[in-house]
């Protein structure tokens, strides 16, 4: 993709997203239905639908040839990523939409052939940016992001990770979890993979660790954090594949080989 056609979509994509974040924030104490999809804890509201319907329209009027590939099913079906595709989460973090009103996330990511070219994430209710294109770095807003310490230790790192990997679970021994937890600075749980991924990208977290995401949870991520010198893998070091579910660990380099080689390789089951 050239500079001048990134820059067209970047600009059209953060417009976009911008103005679908104030339609839920104006709309945000309204009723809104609630369901779930594979479990009671995986919820989907009308909100994540009617969000999801206007990117579809937005795109598909303004870039016809364009792919979008998305959560609640309104997109394409796709078997690769030849082309431009469009990887949304209308609403990442639909739990805390529900209960908080906070902490969740519009997500945006932009791949031509398989390259992430644009990544956008946005904290609806602060009303902040997370942006980047390829080869120009990452922001918060206006403030261009640094890129990450390489000097960090895992003792002086917060990570982010969902607690249920301290307990029994089918992929880490939870003693090795529950030592990395003991070793490292701290652990937070947002309950928003790409406010997460935003965080890792920020430098706020050292690492995120998830058992599993679809691709509209990690893909701007991804290329944030790609932008600040950051690397996103599998938790086997190996990686990440765009069409499918992952297991997702993004971070610093030097935490990441760090918690890679001393717990997870050594827990795996």
């Amino acid at each position: 993709m050239d500079s001048a056609t990134r820059e067209n979509i970047y600009l059209a994509a953060k417009k976009w997203i911008l103005e679908a974040g104030k339609q839920i924030r104006e709309n945000i104490d309204k009723p809104i239905e609630v369901g779930s999809k594979t479990n009671p804890n995986d919820l989907v509201t009308s909100m994540d639908k009617n969000t999801e319907k206007y990117f579809l329209e937005k795109i598909k009027t303004n870039y016809p040839n364009h792919f979008l590939l998305s959560e609640e099913g309104f997109g394409d079906v796709l078997h690769t990523l030849d082309g431009i595709v469009w990887i949304i989460d209308p609403i990442d973090g639909t739990m805390n939409f529900v209960q908080q009103k906070r902490n969740f996330a519009i997500s945006i990511g932009i791949y031509h052939d398989g390259i992430g070219e644009i990544g956008l994430i946005y904290n609806v209710m602060e009303d902040v940016l997370y942006h980047a294109k390829r080869g120009e770095g990452a922001y918060k807003d206006e403030y261009k992001l640094p890129p990450l310490n390489t000097n960090m230790v895992l003792e002086e790192s917060v990570i982010g990770l969902n607690h249920l990997w301290l307990c029994e679970n089918k992929l880490v021994d939870e003693k090795y979890m529950q030592k990395l937890i003991k070793t490292a600075r701290g652990s937070r749980t947002y309950g928003s993979a790409a406010l997460e991924l935003a965080f890792v990208a920020e430098g706020i977290l050292e690492g995120y660790l998830t058992m599993g995401l679809s691709p509209w949870d990690f893909a701007a991520g991804m290329i944030l954090i790609e932008e600040v010198g950051g690397i996103t893998t599998n938790i086997d070091g190996g990686s990440i594949d765009m069409l499918q579910r992952n297991s997702v660990f993004a971070g610093n380099p030097t935490v990441h080989k760090q918690i890679i080689t001393n717990f997870l390789s050594k827990g795996r089951k």
